[in-house]
């Protein structure tokens, strides 16, 4: 996928200099023939760390094989100085992880006590200040081990990306969704760079966009994609000219940073001024790694980027909209085996989901924008969205926000949309949250979150959950089993 990072991954083991540091070689020898026959590229570092100057050997070995994510492997009990001055001074993502002894046969010359030394580890991380990722139970064999490489792997791309991202705003964070207009200082603590512009600029932009000779190209494209689901070509051209107006913009803004995403208002005056609704090029760019958000939701943006780099497919970023009705869940209940009525909910908008997240997607007209701008008439300025039932399958709702008190916090779902047609407009589909009702209320509603949730068509939680972590990120809500209470849950009720 474009505009996400490629992690090349390295493996440097450590040593304690009381230890054989063959063993420690030895073992790390094992985990990247481990990562090898799993297909997980790791670069293995030569110099084994047993004291500061070997630490200076290895960064130099670092550096040369553009390593930008790192695991020290204690691969005997370690140094805990040198090994964390390695992880202090390297500028990328570190994870530490330790080796578990393999056989009953060699526990005397060949015990490596890395389950201790993990302990002296953690307190050296704590007393330079770092914050490494650490698996849940970081000590392993060699599969072991390269099984949690993988998935540090895409925490380290996640983390890689923010710190590098640009966010794009085009207009004015919209009035009537308050919700979307935090503070952006949580934004530069991450690293993110912040461009907000006017939707003057974007007018102006795409007006000189007007006979660019990609529009054919575009045009062609789209109409491949949308195959017989094209119900409006004449917009085309148009739609065409807005997204190669969005990718020059990028290409020709990006400055010292290295990806990037839009937050970008969508309405009203978009329409009657640019003559459609942006919501397709929103899907399209979405596809290619270039998330855009709307209603100039720059959280939103940020949201949907961090799953892109987490999942390496594109997400979506949904409301959460509307609860199903009763009689929907009657005449499902085989469907819906399992869950409460309260566990479930329907995701929409208006129609910027990529069209291989949806099912029977086509061209159609934004119905809420046209009941105001041109109720009596065939759809034309309000011509744009891409409209369909989200396919059913894993997900994960997962957004990052930054609080009216410059904080930021997250919260983390995961969960599944059903097979059930949703009878309804736009991209939209039935999700299904085990416990969700509660989760909506302690979470979503207490801790103020706005309506627009990020939507990774996967699993994502575990991977999600520690690049938070890395990030910096405590507050980070889950939707918590019936016998766990939040803290503000009546316990009467």
């Amino acid at each position: 996928m474009n505009n996400v990072p490629d992690v090349k991954l390295g493996i440097v083991a450590v040593s304690r200099d009381c230890f054989p540091i063959e063993l420690s070689q030895r073992r790390r020898s094992a985990v990247v023939q481990s990562c090898t026959a799993k297909g997980i590229d790791v670069v293995e570092i030569n110099a084994t760390v047993e004291n500061e100057t070997d630490v200076l050997k290895a960064l130099d070995e670092i550096k040369a094989a553009n390593v930008n994510a790192l695991v020290v492997y204690l691969g005997n009990f370690g140094p805990e100085g040198p090994e964390t001055m390695l992880a202090q001074k390297f500028n990328g993502p570190v994870m530490f992880a330790a080796a578990a002894e393999e056989t009953e046969n060699d526990l005397i010359g060949g015990r490596g006590d890395a389950y201790c030394g993990m302990l002296n580890a953690s307190y050296s991380i704590g007393l330079r200040n770092l914050n490494p990722y650490i698996p849940e139970y970081p000590v392993g064999t060699a599969g072991e081990v390269a099984d949690m490489m993988a998935d540090f792997v895409d925490i380290a791309r996640v983390v890689i990306g923010v710190s590098n991202l640009k966010i794009f705003g085009f207009g004015p964070r919209p009035y009537d969704f308050l919700a979307c207009n935090a503070p952006i200082k949580p934004l530069y603590d991450l690293g993110v760079e912040v461009m907000e512009n006017s939707e003057l600029d974007l007018f102006e932009s795409f007006n000189k966009h007007a006979d660019d000779p990609r529009i054919p190209d575009v045009v062609k494209d789209m109409q491949q994609e949308l195959g017989s689901g094209n119900n409006y070509p004449g917009i085309l051209p148009k739609l065409a000219q807005y997204e190669l107006t969005l990718k020059d913009w990028m290409d020709n803004h990006m400055g010292a940073s290295k990806y990037a995403a839009f937050a970008n208002k969508c309405w009203p005056a978009f329409q009657t001024q640019f003559g459609f609704v942006p919501c397709y090029v929103n899907s399209r760019l979405t596809g290619q790694g270039i998330p855009v958000a709307c209603e100039t939701d720059i959280y939103g943006a940020l949201s949907e980027y961090v799953i892109t780099c987490a999942t390496q497919m594109p997400p979506t970023l949904l409301d959460i909209n509307n609860t199903v009705p009763k009689d929907m869940y009657e005449h499902n209940k085989s469907k819906f085996e399992g869950y409460k009525p309260t566990d479930l909910f329907m995701g929409f908008h208006c129609g910027n989901t990529n069209k291989g997240c949806m099912v029977n997607a086509s061209m159609r007209y934004q119905l809420i924008m046209h009941r105001t701008l041109e109720p009596d008439k065939e759809p034309d300025i309000t011509r744009g969205t891409l409209e369909g039932t989200i396919r059913p399958g894993e997900i994960t709702l997962f957004r990052l926000q930054g609080t009216a008190d410059c904080q930021l916090r997250s919260y983390i779902a995961q969960g599944e949309v059903i097979d059930v047609d949703p009878k309804s407009f736009g991209g939209i589909g039935v999700f299904a949250v085990r416990e969700m009702g509660r989760f909506y209320r302690h979470v979503l509603i207490t801790k103020r979150y706005p309506h627009h949730a990020g939507i990774a068509f996967k699993h994502a939680g575990k991977v999600l959950f520690a690049a938070m972590k890395m990030l910096g990120v405590d507050d980070i809500g889950l939707n918590q089993p019936s016998t766990v209470l939040y803290e503000d849950e009546n316990p009467f009720k």
